[in-house]
Order: structure tokens, then C-alpha cells, then sequence
């Protein structure tokens, strides 16, 4: 059975703590991310370690791995909304459908010991990506398709949440 889109607006993580996660936004600085964005590496390798993470635990949830891909591919996807932010002012960003993304690449049948190089190698070069931003650039503004308006301070915590939540939700 396919999964059933998450269509949820997750912005508001930007004005209030996650209740599910307990991630603040308002704790990520442009000192910081880059180290959480590193701290987070080890333990996405170790989800990908367990024996179980190719199984869904129902059929509305992804799978451990599923997940992983998904966070593999997060990390790709803001280092090009950074750069892309950092190169042109008033930056829009392209849809991106994760769902649609998760059926084309197959992530329930990726293999967990290639994922976990690209995942570690892709969360790397997002983690070094921002640690380049100047400080005068943090404020520099981007939008989402949907009219969402980001700094590149601002896309950091929203992408930070995606992989903590995604760190819980195959912990939970």
C-alpha cells in the first residue's frame, strides 16, 4: 500500500518548538548548525545498521531506510536551495514532491550499506555548505513554491527539523 502524502505546511516549526521531536528552532545559530548537522550523521548510519530497517512497522509509515533515503535526499536538496539563495537575490525554490521522489529512486528497496556512504557523504557537504555562509549572508532571502519566505538562517532550523523529527519518528 502506497503512503499517503504529508501535505502538512511544517513552517510553523520556524515560531514554536515541535511537540513531537521537542526541536527548537530557535536554538540553531549559524554557529551551531553546521556541528548539528554533523552530530546527526553517525546517527542515521546507525539507523541504517539495524536488521529491521527495510521493514515498515504499519502501512502508513516509511521504514527506517525509507527514511534515510528521504534524509539523503533533504540533504542534497537545501545545500542547492542554499546555494541557489547565496547566488540570486529573492531566490525561489522548485516544488519538490519527497513522495513522488521515494516511488522514482525506490526507496524500499534501496540498499542500506549504499545509502548510509551517500547519506554520511551528502550530510558532509550540507554541513560544510553552511559553515561557508558568510555572516553578513545569513539574513539573504529565498521562497518556497508555495510563497513561503525563508532566510538562509531560517531555511537552516526548517531543514534541521526535518532531520531531527525523521531521527525520531524511526527511533519512536
Amino acid at each position: 500500500m502506497p503512503i499517503v502524502p504529508d501535505e502538512k505546511d511544517w513552517t510553523w516549526v520556524l515560531s514554536r518548538p515541535c511537540p513531537e521531536c521537542n526541536f527548537d528552532a530557535s536554538s540553531a545559530t549559524p554557529a551551531t548548525v553546521p556541528g548539528s548537522i554533523e552530530s546527526m550523521i553517525p546517527r542515521w548510519l546507525a539507523v541504517l545498521r539495524r536488521s529491521d530497517a527495510a521493514e515498515r512497522r504499519d502501512d502508513q509509515t516509511w521504514s527506517a531506510l525509507e527514511y534515510a533515503c528521504h534524509v539523503r535526499d533533504v540533504f542534497t536538496l537545501f545545500v542547492q536551495r542554499l546555494n541557489l539563495m547565496l547566488a540570486e537575490d529573492g531566490a525561489r525554490f522548485a516544488d519538490w514532491d519527497q513522495d513522488r521522489t521515494a516511488i522514482e529512486k525506490d526507496y524500499a528497496n534501496a540498499d542500506p550499506s549504499e545509502v548510509g556512504p551517500e547519506l554520511a557523504a551528502e550530510g558532509h557537504e550540507a554541513a560544510e555548505s553552511f559553515a561557508g555562509v558568510p555572516e553578513e549572508d545569513w539574513g539573504r532571502r529565498g521562497l518556497r513554491s508555495n510563497g513561503s519566505e525563508f532566510t538562509v538562517l531560517t531555511l537552516s532550523q526548517y531543514f534541521l527539523h526535518d532531520v531531527v523529527h525523521h531521527l525520531h519518528d524511526v527511533d519512536g
